[in-house]
């Protein structure tokens, strides 16, 4: 049989077919716009995720036999908030996980509310990128949409339910929310009553391989597959992207270099750091796990190609950055271009290059914001390392993972080894490997894993570039409280 998956990205909806041996057979991408109405926020239209979403499956399913498509799944960016009316209608644009205009709704929960309270609620924090906080300042500023609210959702669950007619989420992207008592992986009716918002208008919570129904009539005729082709819950992009490089099972480590960074490190128990610096989720695999998210990650680099350098040859300029003389630059840049989140929580924050003189070359800036990624990533990493987690080795995926300079950074940084899968399809990957589990081609998640992900090479960290490093990332840490206070200029 045929599975699809679908990772609902920020700047673009990646679609992927694969067989029920777990081998790719053929992947689709379909960009849309993304808006900016205002310094530091961030929106998108749902529309266009859908319009492109049956653009690219229509595509997808052009050269294949469509009547061994058994189920389709997700993996979607998370945090963002759509709302729909009595007559399913978008009231607004989606807010999305990286807009930052909700400090003061976050101050107000974390400060007023609480952290104590808010962690005994959901496990997790206020952090400006949250649905929560979004959905007070639409209370405040968008008093009207408000009133208008029959439906809340995420923007992968915005898919299922145009696909399915289902209103459903997972317990991976509706850990997110911080509406969910993660614990025990139900709405908190402490938060629905501080965001005053009712039960109806939250969706049916499913585990992220149980499926949620089948695909729409109407939809089915109109790609040319069987009505009863299954829609699974899927899956909050970073709990797919474990799904689909096997970090599952308890202990084990995946990194994301994507437009957010992420370190995620999966859990058979459930747990919380005590200072909230790491996020507190349900995985996709029936488990749980603790995840540090830094907003800005490959979009740094993309920013610093596109924008500064105005060139696409991303490779090309990394070519003249010799692995062997990592660790020496005296150049460091702070990764935060629209604010961060792990561990720093602090919207207002922004991106910063130190440490320029006269004989500062393109190359070292280049290499300045690669580093500085991986440092934000080590921040969240030291947190886990408080925790007693001892981590020797990752997987990772995402786009800024292709690049096999940064992926030696990161071996040399964090100074664990790197492994590699044979797919770096990521949240797409996971996506479908849901969907074949909830068809039943796989038992459980973890066999699916186990039988599908391949590991094709490893990068071990050079001691040298490490010892360096370490330096280097004890000066990296002291710039953020240093310039933390000019902020917002």
């Amino acid at each position: 049989m045929l599975y699809i998956g679908i990772d609902l990205g920020t700047s673009a909806v990646k679609l992927l077919l694969m067989d029920g041996a777990g081998k790719i057979q053929k992947i689709v991408s379909k960009e849309y716009p993304l808006y900016f109405p205002n310094p530091g926020w961030s929106e998108q239209n749902p529309e266009d995720w859908y319009d492109k979403s049956i653009e690219g499956l229509k595509e997808l399913l052009a050269d294949c036999d469509r009547s061994q498509v058994a189920g389709i799944s997700f993996g979607g960016q998370m945090h963002g908030l759509v709302i729909l009316d009595k007559d399913d209608q978008v009231i607004r644009p989606a807010i999305l996980w990286n807009d930052g205009r909700t400090g003061e709704e976050t101050d107000y929960l974390n400060q007023i509310i609480g952290k104590d309270k808010l962690s005994a609620y959901t496990a997790n924090i206020a952090f400006a990128g949250f649905t929560a906080p979004k959905i007070l300042w639409v209370k405040k500023h968008e008093p009207e949409n408000f009133a208008r609210i029959e439906k809340i959702m995420l923007p992968k669950d915005y898919l299922a339910y145009r696909l399915s007619g289902t209103f459903c989420t997972d317990v991976s992207d509706a850990s997110g929310m911080l509406l969910f008592d993660v614990e025990h992986k139900c709405w908190s009716r402490e938060m629905m009553e501080i965001c005053g918002v009712k039960e109806s208008q939250l969706a049916r919570i499913f585990e992220s391989y149980e499926a949620v129904g089948t695909l729409k009539p109407e939809l089915a005729q109109e790609l040319g597959l069987s009505e009863n082709v299954k829609i699974a819950a899927g899956a909050g992009d970073n709990a797919a992207a474990a799904v689909g490089t096997g970090t599952v099972g308890d202990g084990a480590c995946n990194i994301s270099l994507g437009t957010s960074g992420t370190i995620f490190i999966s859990s058979e128990k459930f747990g919380v750091d005590e200072h909230n610096a790491l996020h507190s989720f349900a995985h996709a695999d029936g488990h749980y796990h603790l995840m540090g998210c830094m907003l800005s990650a490959a979009s740094c680099n993309k920013w610093w190609m596109d924008e500064i350098l105005r060139t696409k040859d991303y490779s090309g300029e990394q070519k003249e950055i010799k692995v062997g003389e990592l660790g020496k630059n005296h150049v460091f840049f702070l990764p935060y271009l629209m604010g961060e989140r792990s561990p720093h929580n602090d919207p207002n924050v922004r991106g910063t290059f130190i440490g320029m003189s006269m004989d500062t070359t393109r190359e070292d800036m280049t290499q300045a914001v690669l580093e500085g990624v991986v440092f934000g990533l080590r921040d969240s990493f030291e947190v886990a390392k408080s925790l007693g987690i001892h981590i020797e080795r990752t997987k990772i995926c995402g786009g800024g993972a292709k690049s096999p300079l940064w992926r030696q950074m990161v071996a040399d940084i964090l100074n664990i080894k790197v492994d590699i899968p044979e797919s770096e399809e990521g949240p797409a990957m996971g996506g479908a490997m849901l969907a074949a589990v909830a068809c039943g081609e796989y038992a459980s998640v973890e066999e699916a894993a186990a039988k599908i992900v391949k590991v094709v090479d490893t990068v071990e960290p050079i001691p040298e570039n490490a010892a360096r490093y370490e330096e280097q990332y004890q000066k990296f840490r002291r710039i953020y409280p240093a310039v933390k206070t000019l902020f917002p200029m």
